[in-house]
């Protein structure tokens, strides 16, 4: 991968920061690093933006492991991944019981107890923000999926605040393609986490992904196009109810 095409990338990271006001002066951010590539990337361009004169920030990476999963991720590789860009590294175990809920599935009740706990973990480390891996892909499949299953028009924001939980997640990759963060890994030689979790299975998402692959067959700018589409809401031009 050449230098250019990894600075392209980060000029996207760069700009869903500015654009979209995700990174102040004296923030800390607690960095979501799950193993894989996304999260991966993730800390290091957000290293590499710290680096930079302004805006100043700290930031500690953050893997919550569930107890009661098969799933494990290498620690010590995570932690020296961390180290080698001068991040503190934290590794937290906690776990879910699936039968206290069953209006969710077990992936809904692991990933949602996996959050509360970072979240927990960001107040106990004075940390005010949460960075996560989620990239240009998951936020239009989120979109897709919304509208078609859920009946409205909504996505994950790169800037979301949670007001119960006094913090704000943000979303670094939200301008960058899945595609670009394939080659990226595959450039630095990230080495894959393993993924042997009892709870995995196909979901809708995935039939999101072939429609979304049918809609950049008919038009290959549909991805820019439906981001853009999130920004540019014509309330005018839409139904509205009188009752």
């Amino acid at each position: 991968m050449e230098q250019k095409e990894i600075d392209r990338i980060y000029k996207k990271v760069r700009d869903a920061i500015d654009q979209f006001g995700l990174i102040e002066e004296g923030d800390k951010i607690l960095v979501g690093l799950s193993g894989g590539k996304d999260s991966l990337a993730m800390l290091d361009f957000l290293s590499r933006k710290r680096q930079a004169p302004y805006p100043k920030f700290d930031m500690v990476a953050v893997h919550v492991s569930m107890s009661n999963i098969p799933y494990q991720s290498d620690i010590e590789y995570l932690r020296a991944y961390a180290n080698a860009l001068q991040v503190e590294f934290v590794h937290d175990i906690t776990s879910f019981d699936p039968t206290t809920d069953t209006r969710n599935t077990p992936c809904f009740l692991c990933s949602w107890t996996r959050r509360k706990r970072m979240f927990a973990l960001a107040k106990e480390l004075g940390c005010n923000k949460m960075a996560l891996g989620h990239h240009l892909d998951d936020m239009i499949q989120t979109l897709l999926m919304n509208m078609t299953f859920q009946g409205s028009y909504s996505t994950m924001p790169p800037l979301l605040k949670m007001d119960k939980f006094d913090m704000c997640i943000i979303r670094p990759l939200s301008l960058v393609e899945e595609k670009d963060l394939i080659q990226y890994a595959l450039h630095k030689g990230y080495k894959k986490q393993p993924h042997n979790c009892l709870y995995e299975t196909d979901s809708n998402r995935t039939s999101i992904r072939e429609v979304l692959d049918k809609m950049i067959q008919l038009n290959p700018h549909a991805k820019s196009s439906l981001l853009r589409s999130m920004m540019n809401v014509q309330d005018n031009y839409l139904p509205k109810s009188v009752k």
